[in-house]
Parts: structure tokens; C-alpha cells; sequence
């Protein structure tokens, strides 16, 4: 009785595992890797803005209305 279950048992287990087997073999071959045809272009939309705020005191401002030409 012993040896009848555990040869019901072995047979399941093999015929899971060929079950799998074939299983994933039948998968492998879906997945297919294709190259476009175009390059891949990307947009982007940035919008880039800078302030900046200086002050001057009021012996710095002096110097530069003096010597405009410099700047």
C-alpha cells in the first residue's frame, strides 16, 4: 500500500515538472526585442528663468556712475 502511494506521488510530481518544463519553454519564445525603425526623440518643455538681485551700497554706486565707461 506504502510503495503504490509513493509511486502515485512520484508520477505526479514528474508530470508537474514536465508540465512546467514544457510550460516554459512554450513562453520563452513570446518575448520578442525589436530595434525602431525611427530614433527615439524626446521633448522637453523647460522653461529656465534666473533673477538676480543686487544691491549697491551707496559708495559702490557712486564709483561705478563715475567710471561708466568701464562697464
Amino acid at each position: 500500500m506504502k510503495r503504490q502511494k509513493r509511486e502515485a506521488r512520484r508520477r505526479t510530481l514528474i508530470g508537474r515538472g514536465l508540465a512546467v518544463t514544457i510550460g516554459a519553454m512554450a513562453l520563452g519564445g513570446c518575448v520578442q526585442i525589436d530595434t525602431p525603425d525611427k530614433p527615439i526623440e524626446i521633448n522637453l518643455n523647460i522653461n529656465i528663468k534666473q533673477e538676480i538681485v543686487y544691491r549697491l551700497d551707496g559708495d559702490a554706486k557712486k564709483l561705478i556712475e563715475q567710471n561708466s565707461s568701464i562697464f
